[in-house]
Parts: structure tokens; C-alpha cells; sequence
């Protein structure tokens, strides 16, 4: 084993490919990303059988590129670490191979990460995290408050009933006749407009921490389409600033009646929608009123996204508690946590 502990992490849970090495869990020797975006955008969202072939295109040069950065050859690295679940079957199962390929011609160990659990660990590139802790989730495919009464331990509080935060903001995004993915430019409007449309904050006052959203889309997709009926002209500032401010309202009220209910010294904001400004602002706000002991930690705008660092680093955790897989892994697309 080397001095620094070195691992080599891969992510392709649905279109991005990534490769990182990681050292010692919080540094980052190369974190490559070979995005497929421009590849989707002209089907409105990501198609399972193009991401998998970009995926078998990419996944080799990724990986030469990452050694090559990190300047680290196969014969340094401690362990291969890989998301399994959740994602895409046919995306999972090109990372899950390549990875099971290269631990065991090397005889290293294999690590196998759940792809929420990087999202939360993407933080410790921030600064060493406090347990408890609470983490809300919030991406594409799913909008979770996740309670973590020690590392590498994860218990969801609170889940979304229907859509995913992130998956409400593409489909609204396609009445806006925004480009997939439609959060970044959503965002930008809603800074642009007013709250005028008072959309309705589904479940924000019941008893429980979870989360609905397809009403919230509903509304929104309505409003568009009688206006249009009607030969109404409708600002698109506004229509965003009311669809962001209806779905930060109640992730950052969930989340403040969680602090409550668990008492925690950091709050982890973590998921492709974490690089939401609206959100960040928000929830700042929130805390330094109501929680101002709860610290507020989100990962920096390039890792709020699918990437192999996040992996690598929750990967430390894992090797520490010898979580190995062996030549039967597989990719498992309904991985989640355990509910509390």
C-alpha cells in the first residue's frame, strides 16, 4: 500500500463519464468529465441507450486521462471504487465492468458506492464533516432529506412522493422551450422576474418531511397552456421567479422542520440542483434566522453535478470499513437508502 492512499473512482450513472483519483478521500488528483449534453439536448432529456454507447466510446480514454493527470500509475492505487445504483441499467453497467476489469487484473480492492451517498460526500472537499448531519438531496432524480447519524451511515427522513425537484425543472423547462438540462437557465430567469404566479407549495405544512412536486408542474404547465389558448403573452421572468420560488419555499421549510426534529451541527446540500443560486440563498437565509448553529456546507458548482470524485470520496469511508465487492457486483438502478 502506498503512503497516501490512492483511489481510483468511476462514475456513469446516466450521461456523464468520470474518472477521478482521489487522495486521502479530500484531495483531488484529476477529476475527468466527459459530458454528453449536447448529445441529449435535441431529445429534451437523456436517452439510456445513446448514454450507454457514449459511455463504451469514452470510458478508456477517461481513465487514461485521470491516471495521466493525477501522474499515478495502476501499481500506486490502494483501491477502485464505483457507483452501482442508482442510474441508468445500461450507463451503470459500463463503469461497474470497466471498474471490476481493472481491480482484478491489478488485485485491488473493489469498492462499490451508492451514487446519492457521493452527492453527499462531495462536502468533504469542502471541509471534514460532523456526525450527525443532515444532507438534503436534490437532483434529477431525486429530492431526499438524508439523516446521517455517523460516517458512511444514511437514513432518508424524508423523500419526494412523485417528481424529483430536478425533474420538475426540465419539464418546465420544455414548456419554456429551454434546452435540457433546463435548471442553470431557469435559475438565471427567476432572478430576473417576480414571485406574480403564486404557485402552490404541495405538502408544505404537513406533519411528515416529504415532497410533492408533480402538482407544482401541473399548475405551472396549465398556466402556460390557457394562456396560450387565449393569446395571452406571459413573462417568462415571472413564470420562472413563481416556479423557483414555489420549490425553494417548501425544500427549504422540509428542511428547516428536519433540523428540528434532528438536532445537527451541518447541514449538507448536496445533488445537481445544489448549484441552484436561488436555493443557496434561500436556505442561507433560512438558517442564519431560525438554525444559525447549523453550518450550511455545499459543494463547489463543479461537483454538484455527476462526477467521480464524489465517488472517490465517499470511497474512503468505505475502504476504511473494508466494504469490498467481489466478480458477482452488479448494477443495481433502484439502489436508495433505508428509510428511518
Amino acid at each position: 500500500m502506498s503512503q497516501a492512499e490512492l483511489i481510483l473512482a468511476f462514475e456513469s450513472s446516466c450521461d456523464e463519464t468520470s474518472v477521478a483519483v482521489i487522495k486521502n478521500g479530500n484531495e483531488i488528483l484529476s477529476n475527468i468529465i466527459a459530458t454528453q449534453i449536447n448529445s441529449h439536448k435535441r431529445f429534451g432529456g437523456v436517452v439510456p441507450e445513446v448514454a450507454s454507447r457514449h459511455h463504451v466510446e469514452q470510458i478508456t480514454t477517461v481513465v487514461d486521462m485521470a491516471l495521466k493527470e493525477a501522474g499515478v500509475d495502476y501499481d500506486q492505487l490502494d483501491a477502485v471504487a464505483v457507483t452501482y445504483g442508482p442510474g441508468l441499467v445500461g450507463a451503470l453497467l459500463i463503469g461497474v465492468t470497466a471498474a471490476k476489469a481493472i481491480a482484478f487484473a491489478h488485485d485491488l480492492p473493489l469498492i462499490p458506492i451508492n451514487h446519492m451517498a457521493g452527492h453527499i460526500y462531495a462536502a468533504r472537499f469542502v471541509k471534514p464533516l460532523q456526525y450527525p448531519l443532515l444532507a438534503l438531496v436534490v437532483s434529477g432524480g431525486h429530492t431526499e432529506l438524508v439523516y446521517m447519524p455517523a460516517a458512511g451511515e444514511f437514513e432518508i427522513i424524508g423523500d419526494t412522493r412523485d417528481d424529483a425537484a430536478g425533474e420538475a425543472y426540465d419539464k418546465i423547462g420544455r414548456v419554456l422551450n429551454i434546452p435540457y438540462p433546463a435548471g442553470k437557465e431557469v435559475d438565471r430567469l427567476a432572478h430576473l422576474g417576480q414571485d406574480t404566479f403564486h404557485f402552490p407549495r404541495a405538502m408544505a405544512a404537513s406533519d411528515d418531511l416529504d415532497f410533492s412536486f408533480s402538482g407544482l408542474k401541473s399548475a405551472f404547465i396549465n398556466t402556460v397552456h390557457h394562456a396560450d389558448q387565449i393569446g395571452e403573452q406571459l413573462s417568462r421572468e415571472d413564470l420562472a421567479a413563481s416556479f423557483q420560488a414555489a420549490v425553494v419555499d417548501v425544500l427549504v421549510e422540509k428542511t428547516l422542520h428536519a433540523l428540528q426534529a434532528y438536532p445537527v451541527a451541518q447541514l449538507v446540500v448536496a445533488g445537481g440542483v445544489a448549484a441552484n443560486q436561488g436555493l443557496r440563498e434561500a436556505l442561507t437565509a433560512a438558517l442564519a434566522t431560525s438554525a444559525p448553529a447549523v453550518e450550511l456546507i455545499v459543494p463547489p458548482l463543479r461537483l454538484c453535478g455527476d462526477n467521480a470524485a464524489m465517488i472517490g470520496a465517499c470511497a474512503h469511508i468505505e475502504l476504511a470499513k473494508k466494504h469490498f465487492a467481489d466478480e458477482r457486483l452488479n448494477a443495481d438502478p433502484g439502489l436508495n437508502f433505508a428509510h428511518a
